[in-house]
């Protein structure tokens, strides 16, 4: 299946970072273009626009995920007298590749399909304890 995704990094995550080495910045290159290219994998891999949703979900849920550990990182690294700066920076580049995703018109109302999809089928039941 072919989809038309182009995740970027957002300018404000680039110019959030320090002046240093670039190593940062590098990275963050690097990784955008590996989740790309495994997206446009597992999209070419599907037969079908649900799977290509359920490929669009396990890539939210991950950046997710790595958006959530990062944003704990940011009060621990204060409070032992450390800058926050690239747990900020990498935190913000998961929060917007994921609203990328979701840019996807299509894709948008099949993820939210497939998230629901997953709740019940994960045995989750509303009104029990």
């Amino acid at each position: 299946m072919d989809v038309d995704l182009d995740l970027g990094i957002p300018r404000g995550v680039l110019e959030s970072l320090p002046d240093d080495d670039g190593a940062a910045e590098q990275d963050i290159r690097r990784a955008v273009v590996g989740y790309r290219q495994a997206l446009e994998d597992g999209f070419a891999d599907a037969a079908d626009e649900a799977e290509a949703a359920a490929v669009a979900v396990d890539f939210l849920e991950y950046a997710e995920d790595r958006a959530e550990i990062y944003d704990e990182f940011v009060p621990e690294l204060r409070a032992w007298g450390q800058s926050p700066i690239y747990a900020i920076a990498w935190r913000d580049l998961y929060i917007e590749l994921a609203a990328q995703v979701y840019e996807v018109d299509w894709l948008a109302e099949r993820i939210d399909r497939e998230r629901n999809y997953r709740l019940v089928d994960d045995g989750i039941r509303f009104g029990k304890d």
